[in-house]
């Protein structure tokens, strides 16, 4: 590791939000270490990032199971001695069914994804951050725009994601002493495989299904690499990024 090395772990690397925000973080000079549950797609990133001259390293992660998580930041730690950001971006999501149908199955899936799974790795990337020199460090956490207002048939979804928020002013809170910074990004139909579903039209809450607009997930990356950019003593504590027409201003 170099003096001035930046070190980060995205989870969810593998594609969409993650991949777009690893590339962009690398291209800023950042080392990636790329988590998810997926070797293919966490190589295909790290080959992208690698073309241009960038570093990253991919590390098959259950972000949901605590002893994947543990090995990941003990990796981390051991090859590089710090660990400057941590990207909560990890999520995944349950069938679009009215929530009399959802299943226990599905309802769990989603909870441990996109919040066990965030309370894991932050909870890790505390015991580095607080006992490093110098201490410190910086959480971006991915919430959504459903961590607002929900979309019909998502009561996992959005659940988890106004606990996300939730989460983001609590390690904002205990990480002062630290100096560890946290802060959120809520996105908007960023067009990712999971958004693609908006080309085509999706439940309105009025009952009607439309095609919604949609936004270049390369803004998302931008937006990462803004708020990662700055010192431990400032922070962007929410920012939303959406595709300016989707209707979200007004939603429901």
């Amino acid at each position: 590791m170099t003096k001035n090395e930046k070190i980060a772990i995205v989870t969810g690397a593998g594609s969409g939000v993650g991949k777009a925000s690893s590339i962009a973080l690398a291209a800023d000079g950042w080392t990636i270490m790329l988590a998810g549950r997926r070797q293919k797609p966490l190589e295909e990133t790290a080959l992208t990032i690698e073309a241009t001259g960038g570093k990253a390293i991919a590390i098959p992660t259950d972000t949901a199971d605590p002893l994947s998580v543990k090995e990941l930041f003990k990796k981390t730690q051991i090859d590089f001695g710090r660990l400057d950001l941590l990207f909560n971006n990890a999520g995944t999501n349950a069938p679009g069914v009215s929530l009399e149908e959802l299943t226990y199955e599905q309802w769990i899936n989603v909870v441990n994804v996109n919040l066990t799974g965030v309370f894991l790795c932050t909870q890790e990337a505390f015991k580095i951050m607080k006992d490093q020199s110098p201490m410190g460090g910086r959480i971006i956490n991915n919430g959504s725009t459903s961590a607002h207002v929900p979309r019909p048939g998502s009561a996992p979804y959005t659940a988890t994601k106004h606990a996300v928020t939730g989460l983001t002013r609590s390690t904002s809170l205990d990480g002062r002493k630290y100096d560890i910074a946290c802060g959120q990004i809520d996105i908007g139909n960023a067009l990712t495989e999971m958004a693609a579903r908006m080309t085509k039209g999706v439940p309105q809450a009025n009952g009607s299904t439309e095609i919604e607009p949609v936004m270049d997930v390369s803004n998302v990356g931008k937006t990462v690499v803004h708020m990662a950019s700055l010192p431990t003593d400032a922070n962007i504590q929410f920012v939303t990024v959406m595709a300016t027409k989707m209707p979200f201003i007004g939603r429901g």
